[in-house]
């Protein structure tokens, strides 16, 4: 009962707002802000500064802002390419009432539409920063859209996702993961 006349005068106080809750993105295979295992690094015998084996860590989001018709979900390392920045996966047209991806789903490049990130793939690439460059941050940005799934043309890189989802997002929620391959 008192918790009923609470909700009551809350509802009746002019200027009373409930906040909604927090739209977030969070991982069961690290903390936010927290190392990377070797697993989730890239893998590519050309480049020895990719020797993990390149599966993408899982990723669960709750609390989509409302009128969310679908997700775009991005993964970059800003200080990446010396600097400039480098993309490590670009995936959009991700269904609404998807709340996760199992690890490795998103190496295989299944339940979204691949964009193309700096290495060329349409898929999850992981981490592979050059030895001596010191900690890279890792983000994962989840935006929540007003776009319906099949929307937005498959290959489409970071910027241009950007663009085609300026008037469309409705809310993201990160989650940072840092790897180096420092000793």
């Amino acid at each position: 009962m008192m918790m009923f006349k609470r909700a009551l005068l809350l509802a009746l106080l002019p200027g009373t707002v409930l906040a909604a809750p927090v739209f977030t993105l969070q991982s069961s295979d690290f903390n936010d802000s927290a190392m990377l295992d070797k697993t989730f690094a890239g893998n590519n015998k050309s480049n020895p500064s990719c020797t993990g084996d390149n599966v993408s860590p899982a990723l669960s989001w709750s609390n989509a802002p409302a009128g969310t018709r679908s997700f775009a979900l991005m993964l970059t390392d800003p200080v990446g390419g010396k600097g400039l920045g480098v993309t490590h996966m670009v995936a959009y047209n991700i269904a609404a009432d998807r709340t996760q991806f199992a690890q490795g789903e998103l190496t295989k490049g299944e339940g979204y539409t691949g964009g193309k990130n700096s290495p060329g793939t349409t898929s999850y690439y992981g981490p592979c920063p050059p030895v001596g460059s010191g900690m890279h941050h890792y983000n994962f940005v989840m935006v929540a859209t007003d776009l319906p799934v099949n929307q937005l043309p498959a290959g489409l890189t970071h910027d241009e996702l950007i663009a085609k989802l300026k008037g469309h997002s409705l809310g993201a929620a990160t989650l940072v993961g840092r790897f180096t391959n420092d000793k």
